[in-house]
């Protein structure tokens, strides 16, 4: 099969509808309706993010979708991002809604007076942002106009700076690994549209660069795009057919503490400015289950999946035996779905195998008897009788192993 054949199966519009994953709908064009299946999925990929950061000493935040105008103007999104943004007018007061979290994770910074003593500080979001797209160029999950960044912002001292994107650059390989990831690195400079002095943007592309080439990471230079207000590191997933996806991005900014008057008491008792390092590892959390989906092909991995389970009892004199098969099952926190239905196994096992369901479970006669399950995994076919607790120890297991 070709690639662009087994693309087209992979695609994640298609596979979004089979699964009931995800929607789009004329009232919103560019904002995705999710379903309940694919917010188990969504809520996975969280989860996994918040353990993640907490054990790397993030703090998670929470910033306001709508801010004044007059925000938007001091970061220099309203003359550098304008024909992005969305615009209201509340008691006669301006207001955009947020294309980007930087500007609220600055203001919870500036919130109270900081001591060198709390540095780095490292505040993580996953910040709801808005963003005007071209109608013609939206897609799926992968091109919307409104999406979860996965965003962090660190406040770090200047001797702090190289040592901080070293940690970033090891929290993103290890959020890529969980997957399978492979990925490809760029360093993107000044662009054509920039804030600032010459003199900061050539400093803040040496400590990128230093970094990368003290870890020996291989990267390409991509010249000319970086932010409007600093240098970047771009991250280019290679999924399963080898096609590359940008979603990761570390950026450093000297400029936006300066243009909000950043500051924190140093060991000198004087005010000094941070640095501030943007950075996100999904790069957004629908655009990263869009390349998951087609990475996968709709077949998550255990811990990802839907349904997990699918208990198929053979009549309705297994259905009693069968309800509380799920019950135990659902205690052990997997999520489980039985098929009451008065319809033949073959249909059965073969909608469970549409839906892409890891494990189904048949119970007839024998299983009853023996108070066991007949077990069948997507794609392998019976692998044999199960008692109920070996397979609650099977799922800890293979969960406890993909993450």
């Amino acid at each position: 099969m070709s690639i662009q054949s087994e693309a087209e199966l992979r695609n994640h519009r298609k596979l979004g509808q089979e699964l009931e994953l995800f929607t789009s709908m004329e009232e919103a064009p560019g904002m995705p309706f999710f379903l309940p299946n694919g917010m188990v999925v969504r809520n996975e990929l969280e989860n996994l993010w918040r353990k993640k950061h907490k054990k790397a000493g993030y703090q998670e935040i929470k910033t306001p979708i709508m801010m004044k105008q007059e925000l938007w103007e001091q970061s220099g999104h309203w003359d550098h991002y304008h024909e992005n943004m969305y615009f209201s007018n509340v008691d006669n007061q301006n207001y955009a809604i947020k294309p980007m979290s930087c500007p609220g994770a600055i203001l919870i910074f500036n919130s109270k007076r900081r001591s060198y003593r709390e540095l780095p500080i490292r505040f993580a979001e996953l910040g709801l942002v808005h963003r005007h797209e071209l109608s013609g160029s939206l897609n799926g999950l992968l091109r919307v106009r409104s999406f979860t960044q996965d965003d962090a912002h660190l406040f770090v001292t200047v001797d702090q700076i190289e040592p901080e994107i070293d940690k970033v650059l090891d929290l993103v390989d290890e959020f890529y690994s969980h997957f399978g990831f492979d990925y490809k690195v760029e360093l993107s400079t000044r662009p054509d549209e920039y804030m600032g002095a010459e003199v900061i943007w050539d400093q803040a592309e040496a400590a990128l660069e230093s970094v990368l080439k003290k870890k020996g990471i291989n990267y390409q230079l991509n010249p000319g795009d970086g932010a409007f207000y600093g240098p970047k590191i771009d991250f280019h997933i290679l999924d399963s057919l080898g096609r590359s996806w940008q979603c990761g991005t570390v950026q450093l900014d000297f400029l936006m503490p300066e243009k909000f008057n950043c500051s924190y008491v140093g060991e000198d008792n004087n005010l000094h400015q941070p640095v501030m390092i943007h950075r996100a590892i999904y790069g957004s959390v629908e655009r990263f289950m869009a390349i998951l989906i087609e990475h996968y092909g709709g077949d998550f991995p255990l811990w990802l999946s839907p349904v997990q389970a699918k208990v198929i009892p053979i009549a309705d004199s297994h259905s009693v035996f069968a309800e509380q098969v799920k019950s135990q099952l659902e205690s052990a926190g997997i999520r489980v779905e039985a098929d009451y239905r008065n319809e033949k196994m073959g249909l059965k096992i073969r909608e469970a195998e549409k839906q892409k369901i890891p494990y189904m479970f048949v119970i007839g006669d024998k299983e009853v008897e023996n108070h066991c399950l007949a077990v069948r995994k997507k794609k392998a076919g019976n692998v044999g009788v199960m008692s109920v607790e070996a397979i609650i120890e099977l799922f800890m297991e293979e969960m406890n192993l993909i993450r």
